[in-house]
This record gives structure tokens, C-alpha cells and sequence, in this order.
């Protein structure tokens, strides 16, 4: 899985030709997660867990090019688990499976001399980065019964996309202030508060979804905190990116360049969500399916 997302790092779009390939890999993305979410639990761990396998691989090309050496088999392995072992057995499912994962790499630094403890630290963060996140979404679809897990979880997915969109469209009009020059150049404060504002005003609508048992006081705060960790994700994979010399994490999605492009603000809205609505009341804890 590691291999197959790569090739170069596409080139800007230039053309009307690019733009209708950019939108239909979107169109396409979009359509397949709301598809898998909300047809069953299972399809959406099948999701995950291909999503996380994946992720992982473009995570572990990059760091390579930065002069570090992972294990990638263990590492996409055990990034795939998670989901899987979180929907299995429940939260204890994270712990077994970082557990075996360090005691595995404990394993290959002791027994390969050209492993060195940086190269186990990224072996082990790229798992938990890409895998044990994105397994907030598993706590949340199986949290309620159908169809109001799906629903839930869809809105997960849908807050990130108004957090972008919002950002995107006040940033590039009316930015003026950096937010991280260093870091990402293109992102203002004009636009993550225009972002904060268009998580919080999707979770106050979706209070008023019959399944979505929130206030609109939790749905503000839910909306702003994820709002954060939307940005916070984003830039740590902008790091991720210029400290490895990518301007992209891969090819897998033409027009749009990794899918770790695409879910860099997934994963840290995933388990933040997942922790706030289990804080809120909002959902029970997850019972383990085995």
C-alpha cells in the first residue's frame, strides 16, 4: 500500500481539463465515504481501515525522504488494526494493538543493527497519526443505533468540509493576516475564524436532527473545538510536508494529490469528537463487539 500512491508529486492545475478531473476524484471521494457511513458499521471499518492503510503508506514515503527509516510493514499494519480492533473489542482494541505495536519494534531495533530510536518513534507515530485518530469515527458510528450513528459520523466528515470551505472562501478573499507563514503560507486568521464560525453553524444545524441529541451551547463549543483541531491537523501535515520536501503526500487522487491530503483534518476532528460527544452525554461508550 505503501508503493502504489506514488509516483511524483502532480503539478498545479492548469487547465479546465484538470479542474473537471480535480471534481470528479472529489465528486467520487465524497460519494464512496457517505456510502460506506451510512450503509453499516462494517462498511464504515472497511472504509477506515483501507483509509488508514493508505494514509499510513504516504505518511511513511514521506519521512523517508527526510532521512528516517520506519518499519512501513508494521507500521500500515497496525494502523489498519486499529479500526478494526476498536470496533471488535472497544477501547481496549487501541491498547492491545499499541502494545503489540511497541513490543514489535522493540523487536526490530533490537535485532536489526540500522534501526535507530528515531526510526522506531516514526514507526510508532505513524500508526497511531493515521490509524488509532481516525478510529474516533468507529466509537461514533457504533455509538447509536442505525441510522442515527451514520448520520453522526457523516457529520463528522461534513463539519471538516464547512471548516475548509469557509476558510477557503473568506481566507483567499479577505485574508490578509498569516496564520502560520512557515508553515502553510496560504492560511490566514481571516480564514480560520471564518472556518470556526462554519463548524459551530453545521453542529447548531445538525441539533436539529432528530437523532442528534446535543444543545446548541454543546453544539457551539463541539463546533469550535473541532473547528481547532481541523487546523491543527491540517498544519501538522503541512509540517509533515515541507520538512520532507513534498508538496503533496501522493497520487492516489488526481487533481487533489494524497489521501492524506485529504484527511490531514480528519483525524484529529475524529477522536476530539468522539471524546467531547462521549464527555457530553451524547453518546454511550462503546460496547465491545466480541
Amino acid at each position: 500500500m505503501k508503493d502504489f500512491a506514488y509516483e511524483k508529486t502532480p503539478k498545479k492545475l492548469k487547465n479546465a481539463t484538470d479542474l473537471q478531473v480535480r471534481f470528479r476524484t472529489g465528486f467520487v471521494y465524497v460519494a464512496l465515504s457517505v456510502l460506506c457511513i451510512l450503509v453499516s458499521d462494517w462498511t464504515t471499518v472497511a472504509f477506515l481501515v483501507v483509509t488508514a492503510g493508505i494514509t499510513a503508506g504516504e505518511f511513511y514515503y514521506m519521512l523517508r525522504s527526510d532521512a528516517k527509516l520506519p518499519n512501513e510493514m508494521l507500521g500500515i499494519i497496525a494502523a489498519m488494526l486499529y479500526p478494526l480492533s476498536v470496533f471488535l473489542l472497544g477501547l481496549d482494541g487501541a491498547l492491545y494493538v499499541s502494545l503489540a505495536l511497541l513490543l514489535a519494534l522493540i523487536m526490530w531495533y533490537v535485532f536489526w543493527m540500522r534501526a535507530r530510536v528515531p526510526d522506531v518513534g516514526v514507526s510508532f507515530f505513524g500508526a497511531a497519526y493515521c490509524g488509532m485518530l481516525l478510529s474516533g469515527l468507529v466509537v461514533v458510528r457504533t455509538a447509536l443505533p442505525q441510522p442515527w450513528g451514520g448520520v453522526l459520523a457523516l457529520g463528522i466528515f461534513f463539519s471538516v468540509w464547512a471548516n475548509d470551505s469557509f476558510a477557503y472562501l473568506v481566507g483567499s478573499k479577505f485574508g490578509k493576516h498569516k496564520l502560520a507563514p512557515r508553515t502553510s503560507p496560504k492560511k490566514s486568521w481571516e480564514g480560520f475564524i471564518a472556518g470556526l464560525v462554519g463548524s459551530a453553524a453545521f453542529w447548531c444545524l445538525m441539533t436539529l436532527i432528530p437523532g442528534v441529541t446535543m444543545s446548541i451551547p454543546q453544539a457551539l463549543l463541539f463546533g469550535l473545538i473541532s473547528g481547532l483541531m481541523g487546523v491543527l491537523g491540517d498544519l501538522a501535515e503541512s509540517r509533515i510536508k515541507r520538512n520532507s520536501g513534498f508538496k503533496d503526500s501522493g497520487t492516489i487522487m488526481p487533481g487533489h494529490g494524497g489521501l492524506l491530503d485529504r484527511c490531514d483534518s480528519l483525524f484529529l476532528v475524529a477522536v476530539t469528537s468522539a471524546i467531547l460527544l462521549l464527555g457530553f452525554g451524547c453518546i454511550p461508550y462503546p460496547v465491545p463487539l466480541v
